[in-house]
């Protein structure tokens, strides 16, 4: 009875061992399991992470390309701006050269000078030019006052005299009207 005991006792003994071992077999596999998955992953947000940083470099490339397209853009609308401007103005050169270099009288020398404002008068209607209107009351957004008189005849605030005339163009002020103000 003994030994069957024995027998009985070594049997379960080896049967908690085969579970055990069963068991261990189990852990590893599932352990192996879950690095296995880890592993992929980590190489899927490794692949994500590469993507991103492609794009964020790519964009960063464009920006910079369009701010230098746009900068030499820039440069080139300025530069034909200002070949528009002073084609318009050669001609009002072309005309004093020639007024100088003449000698005539006084009054062909007047009618010279008269023309050669009418040009510049044409060349400011070409470019929207426009001379701001001096004539009324003072507005300090198109006029500078920089005299005032003391006249018990005429309203405060009321231009005067101008002594300089102001240009405007699309509403923007070119040049303020210098302008002596009463009161």
């Amino acid at each position: 009875m003994n030994e069957e005991k024995n027998n009985k006792s070594s049997l379960e003994f080896e049967n908690n061992d085969n579970k055990q071992v069963i068991d261990e077999s189990k852990n590893n596999e599932i352990q192996s399991n879950d690095e296995d998955s880890n592993l992929e992953e980590n190489i899927k947000l490794s692949k994500e992470i590469d993507l991103l940083k492609d794009k964020v470099l790519r964009i960063s490339a464009e920006y910079d390309n369009y701010r230098k397209r746009t900068s030499k853009e820039k440069i080139e609308l300025y530069g034909n701006a200002c070949i528009d401007v002073i084609t318009k103005f050669l001609p009002i050169l072309d005309n004093l050269e020639r007024a100088s270099s003449t000698s005539s009288d006084l009054e062909s020398l007047k009618t010279g000078i008269d023309m050669v404002i009418k040009l510049f008068h044409d060349v400011f209607e070409k470019l929207d030019v426009k001379e701001i209107d001096s004539t009324g009351e003072f507005n300090p957004n198109l006029h500078e006052a920089v005299m005032h008189i003391s006249d018990k005849n005429l309203d405060s605030n009321v231009i005067v005299e101008v002594l300089q005339k102001g240009y405007i163009r699309n509403e923007k002020v070119l040049r303020h009207s210098m302008v002596k103000v009463a009161n």
